[in-house]
């Protein structure tokens, strides 16, 4: 890798970090997390989700959210908060509610699909392209996430064609961006690999990846993916997260885990460590949880000499 290289962190404790947590914290209490997260200099966070609230009371009043947070950093740079979308109704909520872009979800295996969105493979992928249509003609930027691109949580291996199945699909549509997700922690950097290799051989579309960290290899695959061209990854302050409709999908990449490895790595993020670990804290005692990422408990190294 080169010192050259930079690297864009998505923030997504707001939404992946707190959907699967017991405690459901209230809007003012979320609203304060998005202003933290800003405050510690991130500039694009997944902020909200526009699903029903009996299925993710977690995300319940996202346009109050919307509302709440703050749409600059404190030196004026413009914040862009991303809600996620899962069908039209959702879309229609994101766009009302005054997004900056949307990230809408396709999943690999009709199980999972099912279960996280309502509808069968075919059906989702016909519904996100006309939503990547409707987003485009509003001018909102639209990403769609591939998830369980790594595994399904209820039939297993996913191969790189079902994978491809899902791009191919979207990609006529223009989507400003394709996240390839490792919904439940089981890849490695060789699939890793493997799967970037596959979208690249048919597109250069802006590729990001989403890792969970549930198998210990989320820091590696972050690392692998963007010796392989990824210039964007989603991580969660804190190391909080998870899918609600996953078994055993425990939490993302921690972001200031990720930003010490990639900064150790010579790769430029343009954030700072230290600072990361405030709404890391933040976010844990509200939750009432300790963090479960390693640098908030570790520090920094090296170490800052005393005073």
């Amino acid at each position: 890798m080169s010192v050259d290289t930079a690297v864009e962190v998505v923030e997504v404790g707001p939404r992946d970090g707190l959907q699967n947590e017991r405690a459901v914290l209230d809007v003012a209490t979320r609203i304060a997390f998005v202003a933290a997260l800003v405050e510690a200099g991130l500039r694009r966070i997944e902020t909200v989700s526009f699903v029903s609230p009996a299925r993710v009371p977690q995300m319940a009043g996202a346009e109050e959210v919307m509302a709440g947070v703050p749409r600059a950093a404190p030196d004026g740079t413009a914040v862009r908060h991303i809600g996620l979308v899962l069908n039209e109704r959702g879309l229609e909520r994101a766009l009302a509610a005054g997004v900056d872009e949307v990230n809408l979800v396709a999943i690999t295996t009709e199980e999972f699909s099912h279960r996280n969105q309502g509808a069968g493979v075919a059906d989702v992928l016909a519904a996100t392209c006309r939503m990547l249509a409707a987003a485009r003609a509003s001018g909102v930027p639209a990403s769609v996430t591939v998830s369980a691109a790594f595994g399904c949580p209820f039939t297993g291996e996913v191969t790189t064609e079902q994978v491809m199945r899902v791009v191919r699909e979207v990609l006529p549509a223009e989507p400003t961006e394709l996240a390839l997700a490792d919904t439940i922690g089981v890849g490695v950097p060789a699939d890793v690999r493997r799967l970037v290799a596959a979208v690249r051989a048919e597109s250069a579309v802006p590729l990001r990846a989403h890792f969970h960290n549930t198998r210990n290899t989320g820091y590696a695959n972050a690392l692998a993916a963007v010796e392989v061209g990824v210039t964007a990854l989603d991580a969660s302050s804190g190391g909080f997260g998870g899918c609600p409709f996953a078994p055993a999908a425990t939490g993302n990449i921690a972001t200031e885990d990720l930003v010490y490895a990639l900064r150790r790595s010579g790769i430029d993020t343009g954030l700072d460590v230290t600072a990361l670990t405030r709404p890391a804290r933040f976010v844990a005692d509200a939750l009432d949880a300790g963090v479960p990422g390693l640098l908030s408990r570790a520090g920094d190294f090296p170490a800052r000499p005393p005073g």
